[in-house]
């Protein structure tokens, strides 16, 4: 009875899903949500920090300030990965994952200034997956030619039905694998915040340095190492 009494005193678990604006379009309803409002807002910090970098670059009279030695290090960093990952293959990839890379940390990290992650919603994770199926394929296709069909039958045609499901996993892999991960952090910290709403001010705000900060970076992290890795061994090794 104790139990049932402290569950019926805490607070409805708040998982930031809310619909603000409904309107109709050729006959259906739809829905503005708190995650489109979370993608424009990433969206335009990106904006605003490339322009300010931007503004930066072309003041040749300024030194070099910590806003464009952070810009820097971060475009360093980012074309290393792709070159540890690809080698000379990452050369006309860089920018793609580069923007990848920072859109996913922005998104995954948005949790800690209080938005609904954009990568916690699978209709902004299932785009991104496609994507990146759409640069395996055309690269396959581009490289290899006849040999990007006759592939699926080797080594024995038998495996045909085996390698076609496994080339069209991929998008749903990637993207189900982010969207998981982030939601999951998402219904936890949810929960934690409803259930303990009277202390949660508190000791519980510091998961967040896990399923936000830490889970967030990793996440960003493996599906652009993925992405890379998928692109590369379509494409002629040197």
């Amino acid at each position: 009875m104790g139990n049932s009494l402290g569950i019926l005193a805490a607070k409805e678990p708040d998982f930031q899903i809310h619909g603000l604006i409904k309107f109709h379009l050729f006959g259906q309803e739809l829905w503005l949500t708190t995650t489109h409002v979370s993608i424009l807002i990433v969206c335009v910090l990106l904006l605003i920090f490339a322009l300010v970098v931007r503004a930066k670059l072309s003041d040749a009279e300024g030194k070099p300030g910590v806003l464009q030695n952070i810009a820097e290090l971060a475009v360093e960093s980012l074309d290393n990965m792709v070159h540890g990952s690809m080698g000379k293959n990452g050369l006309g990839f860089r920018n793609y994952i580069g923007v990848l890379f920072l859109f996913l940390i922005v998104s995954n990290l948005s949790g800690l200034l209080g938005l609904r992650p954009p990568t916690a919603d699978y209709g902004v994770t299932l785009p991104l997956g496609l994507i990146t199926f759409t640069l395996i394929q055309f690269n396959n296709i581009k490289y290899n030619k006849v040999g990007a069909f006759t592939s699926l039958f080797q080594p024995l045609p038998v495996l045909f039905p085996i390698n076609l499901i496994g080339e069209i996993a991929v998008p749903f892999s990637l993207s189900l694998r982010l969207f998981g991960n982030v939601l999951s952090g998402t219904v936890i910290m949810g929960l934690l915040y409803g259930l303990l709403y009277k202390v949660a001010w508190a000791w519980p705000g510091v998961l967040h340095i896990y399923f936000d900060l830490f889970s967030g970076c990793i996440q960003a992290y493996v599906f652009c190492m993925l992405t890379m890795v998928f692109i590369n061994e379509k494409m002629p090794q040197s």
